[in-house]
């Protein structure tokens, strides 16, 4: 692999005697994982319904490295949403964040999404969940990972972070920044991103990165914990920014990190301050893990700094407008009493139905990818029920249920949005395999309406 010149010396200076282990890891082979969605399946469940070897990822309890020559997007369960394919050194973030059920918790940088389906998975679907990007189109992949991996207490922002922190304040217990960088640390898993790097590049990344942790400390209580993480091995991206933090926030402290074999402690040499709590932070290095490159910093809030948030009256609404929802949950989902749950409140958006935490604060001021739970749409005299209610809820919640075992043709027929000419009972369906919901479908004549969404079907070819 062709490095940058400028990145070659740049680590070479600092790492000395571990630069040719270094340098020679981008020769070797990456390893790729995939991770549990702990929401409906467990680890050891997974392992024994995919015909692969899978073997452990060290620091996180559901992460698995999978073999060259699986394509695990080619499974039917990854369309089940029951693991999401993440690289295994992105693991380690939510992992060292650790929420608790019950906490509120911000992924601030959050698309495509891996991490928030982690984070989801700790928190158990309870509290509140609210994930980010600003960037309109990287936003749509991240509801469509919310919606895959039924994530059901999640609200998906598309906002800058002053914006959200001026809405919420000092809100959160556990916030995330998997702050953008130069990707150093991804060269060997995506080789694209080294055409693209220059030194400069590292500095247009530390000026993005200083506002946005500015931002996220603004919205975090007093004894919450702030991760930041990157994926690349820049000291400016990394103790740099953490150090010059530090000395403007006194109110935070760095928390040690617990290790793992081949993890590193962060180097305080690499800075001017020399601050020697910076040995608290992590570096994952490519030559010492069976993974890509990743820096991670705990941080602790001590003190509250008294940000209030915004103040904007909600619209309530009435319950006339959900006759046609209570119909159809009465038909179809006589089991299902979700709605009915303390913790959250129907919302409306135009004729959107959504299923809101109810403890967030009003979201008018914000851009909203989805303020909740999508369960459907109002149209006319009907309730229509959105995929991401299909894959929020379980087939014991449905009375009218198709199944399907892995290897029954129908499955990949379906996914491709076909038509099948089965019978079932009249009206709504919900389509599983085995007992995973994959989506909706009308019962009709002897034959079954495919409601699986354009944008989620099965492609045939391609590398996953």
């Amino acid at each position: 692999m062709q490095l940058p010149q400028a990145f070659i010396e740049r680590m070479e200076r600092l790492l000395g005697g571990d630069f040719p282990a270094f340098v020679a890891s981008y020769d070797q082979p990456r390893r790729q994982g995939l991770r549990a969605n702990r929401l409906k399946i467990d680890a050891a469940e997974l392992k024994k319904r995919l015909n692969t070897e899978l073997s452990p990822v060290a620091w996180t309890v559901d992460g698995f490295y999978y073999p060259q020559g699986f394509r695990p997007a080619k499974h039917p369960y990854y369309h089940a949403g029951l693991y999401y394919i993440q690289e295994p050194s992105a693991m380690a973030p939510a992992v060292i964040l650790n929420p608790s059920p019950g906490e509120r918790v911000l992924d601030l940088c959050a698309a495509p999404g891996g991490k928030t389906v982690q984070l989801a998975a700790a928190l158990g679907n309870s509290g509140i969940l609210v994930t980010n990007d600003n960037n309109p189109n990287r936003v749509k992949a991240l509801v469509k990972n919310v919606e895959r991996y039924g994530l059901t207490r999640t609200i998906v922002t598309n906002e800058t972070p002053d914006k959200l922190a001026a809405v919420f304040g000092e809100y959160f217990d556990r916030v995330l920044v998997d702050a953008p960088c130069s990707g150093e640390g991804m060269f060997r898993k995506e080789p694209d991103m080294i055409k693209s790097w220059s030194p400069s590049t590292v500095e247009a990344c530390t000026s993005m990165q200083q506002p946005i942790l500015e931002d996220a400390a603004r919205m975090l209580k007093a004894g919450g914990w702030l991760l930041y993480s990157t994926c690349t091995f820049a000291p400016e991206e990394n103790e740099q920014m953490i150090a010059s933090f530090l000395e403007t926030h006194p109110e935070f402290t760095l928390m040690p990190i617990p290790m793992h074999a081949g993890w590193d402690a962060g180097r305080p040499e690499w800075t001017n301050e020399g601050n020697k709590q910076l040995k608290n932070t992590v570096r994952l290095w490519p030559h010492k893990i069976n993974g890509e490159g990743h820096y991670l910093a705990l941080l602790q809030k001590q003190r509250e700094q008294r940000d209030k948030p915004a103040h904007i009256q909600e619209r309530r609404i009435n319950e006339r407008e959900l006759e046609d929802f209570y119909a159809f949950v009465q038909d179809t989902l006589p089991n299902w009493n979700g709605f009915k749950d303390p913790g959250v409140r129907l919302t409306l958006h135009e004729d959107r139905l959504f299923l809101t935490p109810a403890e967030a604060p009003p979201l008018h001021s914000l851009r909203l990818a989805r303020q909740g739970w999508l369960l459907g749409s109002f149209k006319k005299k009907r309730f229509e029920p959105s995929q991401a209610f299909a894959m929020g809820i379980t087939a014991s919640d449905a009375v009218k249920v198709v199944r399907f075992i892995p290897d029954d043709p129908n499955v990949i027929r379906y996914l491709k949005g076909e038509t099948l000419m089965i019978q079932a009972d009249k009206g709504w369906n919900l389509v599983c395999l085995d007992n995973f919901p994959l989506g909706w479908a009308k019962g009709a004549g002897g034959m079954l309406k495919n409601m699986y969404p354009p944008g989620w079907r099965w492609i045939d070819g391609g590398a996953e």
